[in-house]
């Protein structure tokens, strides 16, 4: 039997005491991206478990498109990242 090693921490405890283990990040091949998903990423980088570009690597994403999703978390929460409220918060 064969296991595969990732790179970087199986898990990692987040500031709020809840652990984040690499299974709950998104599929590589994820095309659908909800804010939950959205979220579990930018967590998954401030926290160390991926790089940046390991991230964007992995999901295909450009730069300017993850630092919108770091910007809108850190400006506006989990809801920031929802696509239906995307012009309601730039106009802010």
């Amino acid at each position: 039997m064969f296991i595969k090693k990732d790179k970087g921490p199986a898990y990692v405890a987040l500031p709020d005491g809840t652990i984040l283990f690499r299974s709950e990040l998104p599929s590589p091949n994820t095309t659908r991206w909800v804010a939950r998903r959205k979220a579990t990423v930018v967590r998954a980088v401030a926290v160390g478990m991926l790089s940046k570009d390991e991230a964007c690597d992995m999901y295909g994403l450009s730069d300017e498109e993850f630092n919108s999703w770091l910007s809108a978390m850190a400006n506006h929460g989990k809801k920031g990242l929802r696509v239906t409220k995307l012009q309601e918060y730039r106009q802010l």
